[in-house]
């Protein structure tokens, strides 16, 4: 990892050491297992209304109380898990965050059974590929797009939840569908060039 004064970045990520790691290691790279994008949309969803330093970290958390974001497994969830949830204080405790990854995990095993691959659906929004963006500034970064606002649609007719346009490109974003690293950031021409 480059040292902070020796390189530039996306602003937000020099306001934690977590976010900078983040930032560096994993957003934007793209993702194409069906696991880890089931995880992040979860965890997209319940960043809603909440900061992303919060989630991260509680990401542990997360991955504890949700079996590694099996869909298998957490489709299983009942009610007695639900309330298990509600007191684990690694997660946020929203009843309905809560019932989102479960409801989630169920939808995503219909998708899969109908469609095939998580992976394929998700990135057919970007025709296979991340879109690169040249922003020159976060403030010029949109909160939504035509295409997460056609994946937000979509998920939300195959019954997922906490899944708006906005959490949609958030996802879209970290899942490396699309490149949002601002052009001065070291890491928009190195993800632009495949890396």
């Amino acid at each position: 990892m480059p040292s902070m004064p020796a390189v530039s970045r996306c602003s937000w990520a020099e306001s934690d050491p977590l976010n900078l790691a983040y930032h560096d290691q994993e957003w934007g790279i793209p993702i194409r297992d069906d696991r880890q994008l089931f995880e992040l949309l979860c965890l997209e969803g319940a960043q809603a209304g909440l900061s992303w330093i919060t989630i991260l970290r509680k990401r542990d958390g997360y991955r504890r109380a949700f079996d590694g974001f099996d869909p298998l497994k957490v489709a299983a969830f009942d009610e007695r898990d639900v309330e298990r949830l509600m007191a684990d204080a690694g997660i946020v405790r929203n009843r309905a965050k809560i019932a989102s990854v479960i409801g989630n995990a169920r939808a995503l095993l219909a998708l899969t059974d109908e469609i095939g691959p998580f992976s394929e659906r998700l990135w057919s929004f970007v025709d296979g590929k991340p879109i690169q963006n040249r922003w020159e500034g976060m403030g010029d970064v949109p909160a939504e797009t035509d295409a997460s606002r056609a994946m937000s649609r979509d998920l939300k007719r195959r019954g997922f939840s906490f899944i708006g346009p906005t959490v949609a490109y958030a996802f879209m974003q970290s899942a490396g569908l699309v490149n949002d690293h601002v052009v001065t950031c070291y890491r928009h021409a190195e993800l632009a060039a495949g890396g």
